[in-house]
């Protein structure tokens, strides 16, 4: 069974930087692909980043150059580092783990980017 429980979110000022962690069970963590997805209010869940078993990487444009996805497949954790927040950063981001055709999520943590 797969839990993916994050942490990391929290209210930063804009231009602020913020880390969220991922925790994954099970044993599939190494070979499957790993994501962060966000969900504003009133908007569609989208990609914010998502990093294969290999290393490639995926990022959507709007965090492209701010925002680094980055796991540690010894201790099953999956980071999102964020820098120079924009208060269109703000919403509930979610860890995802793919594999073979299944999706699993985590509950979410809030993101709040405001002055």
């Amino acid at each position: 069974q797969v839990q993916l429980v994050e942490s990391g979110g929290g209210l930063v000022q804009p231009g602020g930087s913020l880390r969220l962690s991922c925790a994954a069970s099970g044993s599939i963590f190494r070979i499957a692909v790993m994501g962060w997805y966000r969900q504003a209010p009133g908007k569609q869940r989208e990609l914010v980043a998502t990093m294969t078993s290999g290393g490639n990487t995926v990022y959507a444009d709007s965090v492209k150059g701010r925002f680094t996805i980055s796991r540690d497949n010894v201790k099953n954790m999956v980071y999102l580092q964020m820098n120079s927040l924009k208060p269109e950063d703000t919403a509930v981001y979610y860890c995802n783990l793919k594999f073979v055709g299944h999706d699993y999520w985590g509950q979410g943590t809030q993101v709040t980017v405001s002055s």
